[in-house]
């Protein structure tokens, strides 16, 4: 495995960051030895074919695995200078600083309004009615969906269209002020058009947060992230594959001079 460049590392704090992090699922482990820093206020895509723990390492940043009975987790995962994985730390406040976009749009059945106000409310982030519709204009407007969305702000959040309802959710994500804002394929279910808004949504967004991406989608990944790191899996016996970080770089370098070969193979279309 090879790291990036100290560069643009060294521009910025570090604001998550894996220490020989190894997965396991039951008895078999499922990613190994990963390694990296993930830099504030970038985007950093993870990239790979399926079954190479993307998904897998990105769900550990807040915790989301441990929902999964028989995950178990090796190494150290740090937020600034805290371990994740300690006894101490709590799982939900985890979760409310380190937010989710999941592949699917998944707005809450209410209507628009209440899709960001619950958050908003549950966690005690406003004093006043007032306050409360403040946020939600706030992050509906940082979601570039304000306009399209102002005067119908009671109709329920299904009504909206696949591409609106997946910045519905990222609005709904950032309205509870977290740090960092992890996307799961955001755009696989999206038509061009609604991925291009997204996408353009992205790079505003890491002004205020730091953005970590699982993305399939190699121009996606080279039109939107500052950092990329390259997972592959390697065939074991049983027929069973682990995941493993095989380079991790600015994107720039990762697209046009990687250091590894199964690199320069993925990103040329050679296979995955």
């Amino acid at each position: 495995m090879t790291n990036p460049d100290s560069t643009v590392l060294n521009q910025t704090e570090t604001v998550l960051r894996t220490d020989n992090v190894s997965i396991f699922y039951g008895d078999f482990k499922a990613v190994r030895d990963v390694s990296m820093d993930i830099p504030k206020n970038r985007v950093t895509a993870f990239i790979g074919p399926s079954g190479c723990g993307k998904s897998t390492i990105l769900r550990c940043f807040n915790r989301l695995n441990d929902l999964i009975p028989i995950f178990k987790l090796e190494g150290r995962i740090f937020y600034h200078d805290q371990s994740l994985y300690e006894s101490n730390v709590d799982a939900v406040e985890v979760r409310r600083r380190i937010g989710m976009v999941f592949q699917k749009p998944n707005p809450f059945p209410k209507s628009i309004y209440d899709n960001i106000a619950y958050g908003v409310r549950i966690n005690g982030l406003a004093k006043s009615k007032a306050d409360i519709e403040e946020i939600v204009e706030r992050s509906l407007r940082q979601a570039a969906l304000w306009d399209e969305v102002k005067d119908k702000m009671h109709q329920s959040g299904f009504a909206l269209s696949g591409g609106q309802q997946q910045r519905l959710c990222i609005a709904r994500t950032v309205a509870i002020n977290p740090d960092v804002v992890l996307m799961d394929e955001p755009c696989a279910s999206l038509d061009p058009i609604s991925t291009l808004k997204v996408e353009e949504l992205i790079h505003e967004l890491k002004e205020n947060y730091t953005i970590v991406i699982v993305t399939h989608n190699m121009q996606q990944a080279s039109r939107v992230s500052d950092m990329t790191a390259f997972f592959n899996a390697k065939a074991i016996e049983g027929g069973k594959r682990f995941g493993y970080l095989v380079e991790y770089d600015n994107t720039e370098d990762i697209f046009q001079n990687p250091q590894e070969e199964a690199t320069q193979q993925y990103v040329s279309g050679r296979f995955g």
